[in-house]
């Protein structure tokens, strides 16, 4: 019979750091939830841990070299599309960030494979974001605090963020961790949720974001149908059913309360038209895109961060136009393949039961979702984009090294 292998002992000093550490990945989530200017705190408190994890051991495994190799293929088109510019401008700067925040998808994918439960630091941070920059987004938005019209941004609630299409997107996330919650979970938790989630839909409304508006319906009914799919006890889906009828009700008396008030329902009348004036036109935002996808087909290369605003006064304002001109093609294709790959691993692993299963889950519904608004707006400087595809490909990689030491020991 073969010797048992020695565990490693226990040493008080490394939980206490692992415990720091997870809780500063927890703060810097937090953060991301506050970006009023490049570079954010979110940068600085984020590049002070990939260097000092770098300095102690920060291990980029072969589940997650892939993604790296991704991103350093998009930073490079991006490059070699600043060369075809005559005047650098800020393309340095907005490089830079795209670099960095490909980086921390990285850094989040090596964490996560490294302790899973860094998830719930992860989930914690972004909730408290959530409801912190909705909270920030409504009272400003009524006027209720001092410097109100710092959270606006056109007589729309924009939170703590530069624009109200970053904000109404960046609620989605935290507010499924907390639908699925809810819908999952023990009902002695139920009223801070509901709390939780009922703030951050009313932030999302207050956005007047047509994109986010659609990714929120889109990703709670997927969260819902998931759901559903995976739970084979009929009382269970019962029970999920009711508590989403219920939620869907709660959710829209807040949003008649909500219509009540002239200034909420004159610009909703407006935001629901489906083509806005700077929709149409040969040089609206659907005339630009042709424009756009044209000047891509005769320049490999791109031509340069932001230029396409400086050419037609406003961005691409959507996000493969948007590689195709400021990262060249081979930026195109790389964020195409880093899609496609991401996309593809989470919904392998999808449905496996894993602690970590809901975290992957919502990730991947709320990756899609971004994806498929990505026709209609920018999302490549998105914070919490890429944290998207940090815990995807790190719940991946979990999977991966489950999978390895289970074969082993069979």
């Amino acid at each position: 019979m073969s010797a048992e292998r020695p565990q490693p002992a226990f040493s008080p000093q490394k939980a206490t750091l692992a415990l720091l550490g997870s809780v500063f990945i927890a703060f810097g989530v937090f953060l991301s939830g506050f970006v009023i200017s490049e570079p954010a705190p979110y940068e600085l408190l984020m590049a002070a841990l990939i260097g000092i994890w770098a300095l102690f051991g920060l291990r980029i495994s072969r589940s997650v070299a892939p993604l790296l190799v991704l991103i350093v293929l998009i930073t490079i088109g991006g490059l070699l599309a600043m060369t075809v510019m005559s005047d650098l401008a800020e393309a340095p700067m907005y490089m830079a960030v795209s670099a960095f925040l490909g980086l921390t998808a990285v850094f989040f994918a090596a964490v996560i494979e490294d302790r899973w439960q860094r998830l719930t630091f992860i989930r914690a941070g972004w909730i408290a974001a959530g409801v912190g920059t909705a909270l920030l987004g409504i009272l400003g938005y009524f006027g209720a605090i001092p410097g109100a019209g710092q959270f606006t941004l056109y007589d729309r609630a924009k939170g703590a963020f530069q624009d109200p299409n970053v904000f109404g997107p960046f609620l989605v996330t935290p507010s499924l961790f907390l639908l699925h919650g809810i819908l999952t979970g023990r009902l002695r938790h139920l009223p801070w949720r509901v709390a939780g989630v009922l703030i951050m839909a009313l932030g999302v409304l207050l956005s007047f974001s047509r994109a986010a508006w659609g990714l929120y319906v889109v990703c709670v009914l997927a969260l819902v149908f998931i759901l559903l799919l995976k739970e084979r006890s009929a009382a269970f889906r019962a029970k999920i059913l009711m508590l989403f009828l219920a939620g869907t009700l709660l959710l829209l008396a807040t949003i008649v309360i909500a219509l009540q008030f002239e200034q909420v329902s004159a610009l909703l009348a407006s935001r629901t038209q489906l083509v806005q004036d700077y929709d149409a036109g040969p040089y609206g935002r659907f005339g630009r895109h042709l424009l756009g996808y044209q000047l891509a087909l005769e320049r490999p290369l791109g031509i340069g961060p932001l230029v396409f605003g400086k050419i037609y006064g406003q961005d691409t304002h959507n996000i493969w136009l948007k590689f195709l001109l400021d990262y060249g093609w081979l930026g195109f294709v790389s964020y195409v393949g880093l899609l496609v790959w991401t996309l593809s691993l989470g919904f392998r692993y999808l449905l496996r039961d894993r602690p970590w299963q809901p975290y992957l889950m919502i990730s991947w519904i709320s990756l899609a979702g971004h994806t498929l608004i990505g026709n209609l707006i920018d999302t490549d400087h998105w914070r919490h984009f890429y944290l998207l595809f940090g815990i995807i490909w790190g719940c991946a990689a979990l999977e991966h090294r489950t999978r390895k030491r289970v074969s082993s020991e069979a």
